[in-house]
């Protein structure tokens, strides 16, 4: 076992089962999966894992992730996530096979873009079904998909929306039928066959899983699900998944008991906030060389039930050890379980060691 902290540990195997599961449900329904990449900034073991279980297509939300696949020797098409800047018109064509897009400005730059490289680049248009993140407002819609549909070297493949995201707005039934509904209408005023319906994200699956999912819908769009084993709507187990895919570990650097409230006039803290604190007396408090710089504190949470995560500075995270079933001691390394937030940083920070465990 490495001996080197701050560290995620990534454990394939685990994802592995969680991804054939979820490909499963998805490919039994006629729902093709572009896995998502992003919380782990594309990292090759996991990319690796995503496309032996099947996925249909990679997808990120960063241009250099997408090249990282392909120089890596990914085969299968790699969709663009995040809205495309216009200034990277260029880049995306070139990484990209297919992007997600709510701009006919955009779309006329990826034109000349993908006319100037020779090639034809497909899109998915965007709509925005009241989550109130991506997407062009759905009485826009026909009238820019009209537009768009003019533009050589583009292959406007159909339509999508994102929800369960910004808005926290849940995928329905209703909502799927939306989508259906807006693409036939941008069909009959374009010609356009749109056969992609591409119907949102992880937070599809409780719907899809439960039958509710209109059959016109046929791609997703899954990563924290595979990845994590969770539930987006609510962060609950998803039935049959593992949650133990990735570990964030810190080692402890200093042990001292201390007061559980601070001492003396206060202010904001370091980031400009003003921490509430709970008066549990004096308690054994241990500090690891983990902080927001390299992770969200608040999103770990500790694999011994007897740990309190506390807050964290920049390179630190506060821990309250009192209870701990197993002994803390100057050195000792405390593992934790990383959410969306807390996996998201960790595979970002330079700081924290990546390490991938073979074994199950």
């Amino acid at each position: 076992m490495p001996n080197f902290t701050p560290r995620l540990e990534i454990y394939p195997q685990r994802i592995a089962e969680n991804a054939r599961a979820i490909l499963g449900l998805c490919h039994r329904h006629g729902i093709r999966v572009a896995a998502v990449t992003k919380v782990t900034c594309a990292h090759p073991a996991v990319a690796q894992t995503l496309v032996e279980a099947g996925a249909d297509l990679l997808a990120d939300s960063r241009l250099e992730n997408l090249q990282a696949l392909r120089r890596m020797g990914v085969t299968l098409p790699l969709m663009l996530l995040r809205i495309p800047a216009p200034g990277q018109a260029a880049d995306v064509v070139r990484w990209s096979d297919v992007s997600l897009n709510s701009s006919v400005a955009t779309l006329r730059l990826l034109s000349q873009a993908a006319a100037f490289y020779g090639i034809r680049h497909q899109v998915i248009f965007m709509v925005d079904l009241g989550d109130l993140r991506e997407g062009i407002w759905p009485d826009r819609a026909v009238d820019a998909l009209r537009e768009a549909a003019t533009l050589p070297a583009l292959e406007i493949i159909g339509l999508g929306c994102n929800l369960a995201c910004y808005g926290g707005v849940i995928p329905t039934a209703e909502k799927m039928q939306q989508l259906r509904d807006l693409r036939d209408a941008c069909r009959a005023a374009t010609g356009l066959e749109l056969p992609v319906l591409c119907g949102g994200n992880s937070a599809n699956l409780p719907l899809l899983a439960a039958g509710g999912m209109p059959p016109e819908i046929n791609m997703l769009r899954i990563g924290e699900t595979m990845l994590l084993g969770r539930s987006v709507i609510d962060r609950s187990p998803w039935p049959g998944a593992r949650q133990d895919t990735f570990r964030v570990v810190g080692e402890v650097v200093e042990l001292e008991r201390k007061p559980s409230v601070p001492i003396g006039e206060r202010g904001q803290d370091a980031f400009g906030g003003t921490p509430e604190f709970v008066d549990r007396g004096v308690r054994w408090r241990a500090i690891c060389n983990l902080g927001r710089q390299d992770v969200v504190v608040d999103n770990l949470e500790p694999e011994d039930p007897g740990v309190i995560v506390l807050g964290g500075s920049s390179d630190h995270l506060i821990l309250d050890v009192e209870d701990a079933l197993r002994p803390v001691t100057l050195g000792a390394e405390i593992a934790f379980t990383p959410g969306y937030g807390a996996l998201l940083a960790a595979s970002t920070s330079p700081y924290v060691q990546k390490v991938v465990i073979g074994k199950g």
